[in-house]
């Protein structure tokens, strides 16, 4: 079997931890055909927008993509691009297991946790202006729809049926944030009435992120809204040593782009420093949903038994003792191929 893949390499690091990841999936001895275009800064260069409708058309034929950390330019007339692809495809939910990795120096160990952010409405929706011409103030409209809301809600019950999940977690804001929210956490009561075996469970952001702190074990599936979801993952990941371990899809009903959740860290491009683990852990999660579960799980084994192993680990996760990106990516694929045969 062959697999379609649209891949856009990123900026700064993107290309580097791209070309590592290309080079564990073909260790996999899977047929994958990479259909490589542009977004981002390397776009901008060569075709004047951040967006190529080139690149458009590849991810919509291809329905799967996989794309290393892009850099919105800074300033007037720049859209974010990963706002942009969202909406372009309709990918309405973001996804990001939180799962410890033994070895990294974390604050928790053994942590399991899987966010579903609704993407596509709220303060992200772009729906803004400035209320004179002197821009002394700006306004910020957040919709959000009853049918995005169950949408979301479930997506996160259906993930926590499939995978033996015993607990879904709203986070909201109802009881300040009335209408919006209150649409929010309403859909969400009348969806959880179809999933009478998972456990249901209400919490206000504020009361959540105090309590993802001091017990996150408590938590299992979680659901937010956009801009909740944006913050609270990032917090989470920092609860398992930070965005180098945090993975990410950003799912819709028909494509599907899977992508590290880091910056593109222009300081370190080109150095051979960076840490792929984010890049393979999405990478991962894109073998699952092509359904090739063995393999993505297998991934994730070697990148734990070499991180736990410390001998061959980068800069981030032993700065005394590490190597660079290639040998760190070498010594993964190794280990793959040991456990795998």
């Amino acid at each position: 079997m062959s697999f379609n893949i649209t891949f856009i390499k990123g900026d700064g690091i993107g290309p580097e931890i791209s070309d590592l990841t290309i080079k564990l999936l073909n260790s996999t001895g899977l047929n994958f055909n990479f259909e490589f275009v542009d977004a981002g800064l390397s776009a901008l260069e060569k075709y004047k927008t951040t967006i190529p409708d080139s690149t458009l058309h590849s991810i919509d034929k291809n329905k799967i993509a996989i794309k290393g950390p892009l850099t919105t330019p800074v300033g007037e007339g720049f859209k974010s691009v990963n706002v942009t692809l969202r909406k372009e495809f309709k990918l309405y939910a973001n996804i990001r297991p939180i799962k410890s990795i033994k070895g990294v120096n974390s604050l928790y160990q053994d942590l399991d946790i899987v966010f579903f952010r609704e993407n596509l409405e709220e303060f992200y929706a772009g729906i803004e202006h400035y209320i004179d011409d002197s821009r002394s103030a700006g306004v910020t409209v957040g919709i959000i729809t009853q049918s995005a809301s169950e949408k979301i809600a479930k997506a996160a019950f259906e993930f926590a049926l499939k995978n033996n999940r015993k607990k879904v977690t709203v986070v909201h804001k109802a009881n300040i944030l009335k209408c919006t929210n209150g649409v929010f956490l309403n859909a969400g009561r009348r969806i959880k009435e179809q999933y009478p075996q998972i456990q249901w469970d209400e919490k206000i952001v504020d009361n959540f992120s105090m309590q993802l702190v001091m017990n996150p074990y408590q938590f299992d599936v979680v659901y937010t809204t956009n801009l909740f979801g944006d913050i609270l993952t990032d917090l989470a990941s920092g609860l398992i040593g930070g965005l180098g371990f945090a993975p990410s899809v950003n799912m819709g009903e028909n494509h599907a782009i899977f992508e590290p959740v880091h910056g593109s860290a222009p300081d370190i491009a080109g150095k051979n420093l960076a840490n792929p683990t984010s890049m393979f852990l999405s990478a991962a999660l894109m073998l699952e949903y092509l359904e090739q579960t063995t393999t993505a799980n297998n991934i994730r084994t070697a990148i734990s038994n070499v991180i736990q192993e410390n001998k061959f680990v980068t800069k981030d996760i032993n700065p005394n003792n590490y190597v660079t990106s290639d040998i760190f990516t070498n010594r993964v694929i190794e280990e793959y191929q040991k456990i795998s045969s």
